[in-house]
């Protein structure tokens, strides 16, 4: 495929992205965060919000053809939608949908990949976030950056393209301290020994954009005593972030501890194979220094 027609494809993909954010801020804007008496693909008490915005995102793929099959964080299996499609997209709908409660900002993560599920097959990645405006975050294999829109109230205008410095200043550490590994507390603490600023709310959406506007820091999602594999989803969360971060000029890696030899192996993200579409990992994303000092023995 040519670049050109690449960018046409992704262009189309990245309107129907746009057009069903609109619909989906609208929906937010309503619910108080309800719970459904149902749950997700992997256990997960969804929220009306998560399903209303699942469905407007299934309906808005369906009118792309080039789109040959989609899956959700929401759906235990993906959903063929065009047999002369080229592109698979996996996205979670409503990510950090439980801070909705407290008027905190959520977002939707994407996946493009060009033929199956699988991180070398990504294209392009893009997210949305649903705060005092909607935001737009979209990379690509066509150029470095992550173009940034936002909605003026009429139209999505392109902001600015976001890059990571390679040091930066900010750290968002998730999962429950008590039960991170030694290895992991003490490279938190030395980052926050170095002056690193702790900017967490709990949603990957927004931590992970504001490490990417303002140049630079470390997110982390570990390995942890009751989450050995992490709580984050490959394919709906990890491996879209990862590509973007990439793009923006950072890093972003798993690490798994042997405690018994006393090492750790870092490897990135982009490079796991998911055996199920809900696999989780462990997962480290940030600006080039910050990255090099957590893969560190």
């Amino acid at each position: 495929m040519t670049n050109a027609n690449l960018a046409r494809d992704l262009e189309q993909i990245l309107i129907q992205i746009q057009k069903a954010s609109l619909p989906i801020y609208e929906t937010l804007k309503q619910s108080l965060g309800e719970y459904t008496q149902n749950t997700n693909a992997t256990g997960d008490t969804q929220l009306k919000a998560d399903v209303a915005a699942d469905e407007i995102l299934q309906t808005t793929f369906k009118d792309l053809k080039i789109i040959k099959q989609i899956c959700s964080e929401e759906q235990e299996h993906a959903i063929p939608l065009h047999k002369e499609g080229i592109y698979s997209i996996a996205y979670d709908p409503l990510d950090g949908s439980s801070l909705m409660g407290a008027n905190l900002s959520v977002g939707s993560i994407f996946g493009i990949y060009q033929g199956d599920f699988l991180p070398h097959n990504l294209v392009a990645s893009a997210y949305v976030v649903y705060g005092m405006v909607i935001g737009i975050g979209f990379a690509s294999l066509l150029q470095e950056g992550v173009d940034y829109f936002v909605h003026n109230g009429k139209e999505f205008q392109l902001q600015k393209t976001l890059k990571l410095s390679h040091k930066g200043k900010l750290n968002a550490t998730g999962g429950t301290q008590k039960n991170w590994s030694k290895f992991h507390k003490s490279k938190i603490e030395s980052l926050f020994n170095a002056g690193y600023r702790l900017r967490y709310s709990g949603g990957m959406v927004p931590d992970l954009h504001h490490i990417l506007v303002k140049g630079g820091g470390i997110f982390s999602y570990p390995s942890t005593s009751d989450a050995p594999q992490g709580k984050l989803r490959m394919l709906f969360e990890v491996f879209p972030f990862a590509f973007i971060f990439e793009r923006a000029g950072g890093n972003a890696v798993c690490i798994q501890e042997n405690p018994t030899q006393g090492e750790i192996e870092a490897k990135r993200l982009l490079e796991l194979i998911p055996k199920h579409l809900h696999d989780t990992t462990p997962c480290f994303f940030g600006s080039q220094e910050e990255i090099k000092f957590v893969s560190e023995s």
